[in-house]
């Protein structure tokens, strides 16, 4: 039987959907490491977002058109990814919940991305230069429509937390004080081609004369017109308001890439914490002597020597985790040769906004690496323990070796190169799946450090618990602390961190512990059904061999690798 011919329409919709994905987000392919959008900002207006969803509404009109039967095997998992993406993407910008959640989360937060993306921009020769000077130029007109856009909501009953806008107008007068030299804006790196001294001039007074004021009179949109009519800390859950529950139902399907239910996610969450107390009691019996879950959480929390001494210390721990990882990768999985990934510091300006670590992927070009960027201000309040956990899931065998591979994968269209958010329940799921999987590799220096996988396993099995308490079940915002403060041995600051992350950003924290329990699911059907045949370098490229996948392909394309394993 002849294979179908190439489906002109659906790569023609495929290469749209790259083009309107990144026209309509640039600051976040910029992180993404995807060429030709760093000198363009978004439009965060409702007509730009009406135009936006026009144009992926007419993809999935296009894909609907499309029949099964007459696409090659990798075209029926392009176009039912594709689907998958789109309706997420438009029905992401038709809620608009940002809008009503003012904070400063980089992903979700329009000002909060701009210091976390622009400045990463690679600026590696003159044009490069010049698009992160265009970029600057349109940076005023972009964070007073910012400001506009958050008014427009407000006036409609749609009022951001308290919470949130307090953290966001911190987060504005944390980067206003600075002196501008040390503004992150200022203070790229740029082309040593002669002419850096009058660059940097340039930028000084773009962002002196236009950025700044901007960044001022958002702060006082969000100050004095949001803060006195915004959501108090007893009515955190988008649920509240108006649209906020058929919002967050979608986010929830968007972010998990399943059909499951908020009800259904919170009693998974329950069920993953009952299950882990016996893990608790062996390991916490063996390391601190004790088998009550209760006071090993509280050992690890009160005991001054568990935490940090200097910010040299966390990222010489992290970097030495990922040494031992990179060096035992080709055990584990296929030989690639991936891009390096570098340890960078997290602006401490963003201490109190920011998660323990997040990773920036390359530019395709090298002119970037891989980064995993981490927090390491005030180290006396991070936990020792927690780290290597961290740097297993941001950088190898985490992210890091999940996301090159799949730039590396040249037969995929160009958008299934580039994923993040959009498809959060396999990209984060990887990420957690990869702290376990760092065990059965003997990644962890010590008995501790287990302790700190497991303390986030508990982290991300609350997060199913706290995220749909709040935004499906109303739940107050220090209900959800004491929740994660009595399940995890996290800090009291880090709890308050991740509470307001989920906050700003509802359903993407279910995306974790769903994603890593399904690979988990499928890795043990694997087994199952090959016994002897299994091959677990194979099983990991079978998972990875795709690129990130919505959960339901991912499970397809698994069965089919294990219809392939040949039969002894």
């Amino acid at each position: 039987m002849t294979e179908p011919a190439p489906n002109r329409l659906l790569s023609e919709l495929s290469e749209e959907f790259f083009q309107v994905m990144n026209s309509s987000d640039p600051l976040s392919a910029t992180m993404l490491g995807v060429p030709g959008f760093d000198g363009r900002l978004p439009d965060p207006s409702r007509k730009g977002s009406e135009r936006s969803q026009s144009r992926f509404a007419a993809i999935e009109a296009g894909l609907a058109t499309i029949a099964g039967a007459h696409l090659t095997p990798p075209e029926r998992i392009n176009h039912a990814v594709l689907g998958r993406l789109a309706w997420g993407a438009r029905s992401d910008l038709q809620h608009g919940l940002w809008e009503a959640n003012a904070s400063a989360a980089g992903y979700v937060s329009p000002q909060g991305l701009v210091f976390q993306a622009i400045p990463a921009a690679p600026l590696g020769d003159a044009g490069a230069a010049e698009l992160y000077l265009e970029r600057l130029s349109g940076l005023a007109g972009f964070l007073d429509a910012v400001a506009d856009r958050y008014l427009e909501a407000s006036q409609e009953g749609r009022e951001s937390t308290s919470a949130g806008v307090r953290q966001a107008v911190e987060q504005l007068d944390g980067h206003l004080s600075r002196p501008l030299a040390e503004d992150v804006l200022v203070r790229p790196a740029l082309p040593r081609d002669g002419r850096e001294s009058a660059l940097r001039a340039r930028i000084a007074h773009l962002v002196e004369s236009e950025a700044r004021p901007a960044m001022a009179r958002l702060r006082t949109v969000l100050q004095e017109r949001l803060l006195p009519r915004a959501r108090p800390d007893e009515r955190v859950g988008i649920c509240f308001i108006p649209g906020g529950e058929a919002g967050y139902r979608d986010a929830v399907r968007r972010h998990t890439t399943t059909d499951r239910t908020p009800a259904e996610i919170h009693q998974v969450g329950l069920e993953v914490l009952a299950g882990l107390a016996p893990e608790w009691s062996e390991l916490g019996g063996r390391v601190l002597g004790t088998d009550d879950p209760v006071e090993v959480r509280a050992r690890l929390r009160d005991d001054p020597a568990l935490r940090f001494s200097s910010a040299s210390e966390i990222v010489g721990k992290v970097t030495q985790a990922l040494v031992r990882a990179e060096s035992a990768r080709d055990r584990w999985f296929p030989s690639w040769e991936l891009p390096d990934c570098v340890v960078e510091e997290i602006d401490p300006v963003e201490a109190n906004n920011a998660a323990l670590a997040y990773y920036r992927p390359p530019t395709l070009d090298g002119s970037r690496p891989g980064a995993h960027c981490v927090l390491t201000a005030h180290p006396e309040q991070r936990f020792a323990y927690e780290y290597e956990a961290l740097a297993f899931h941001e950088s190898s065998p985490g992210h890091h070796l999940q996301i090159c591979s799949a730039q590396a994968l040249r037969n995929l269209p160009s958008y299934r190169r580039h994923l993040d958010a959009e498809v959060c329940g396999y990209i984060e799921g990887w990420g957690l799946y990869s702290e376990r999987l760092a065990d059965e590799m003997g990644l962890y220096s010590s008995e501790l450090d287990r302790l700190g996988m497991l303390s986030f396993d508990a982290l991300r099995a609350c997060r199913l618990v706290v995220d749909t308490g709040m935004h499906h079940f109303g739940w107050s915002r220090q209900r959800a602390i004491d929740f994660m403060w009595e399940n995890t041995a996290t800090t009291r600051a880090n709890v308050n961190n991740e509470v307001l992350r989920y906050i700003s950003w509802p359903g993407q924290a279910l995306a974790y512990m769903i994603g890593c329990r399904e690979i988990r699911r499928l890795r043990a059907e694997a087994e199952a059904q090959l016994g002897p045949r299994f091959d677990i370098r194979a099983f990991h490229g079978a998972v990875l061999s795709q690129g990130a996948v919505p959960l339901g392909v991912l499970e397809g394309i698994v069965r089919a690798w294990i219809e392939s394993v040949p039969r002894d």
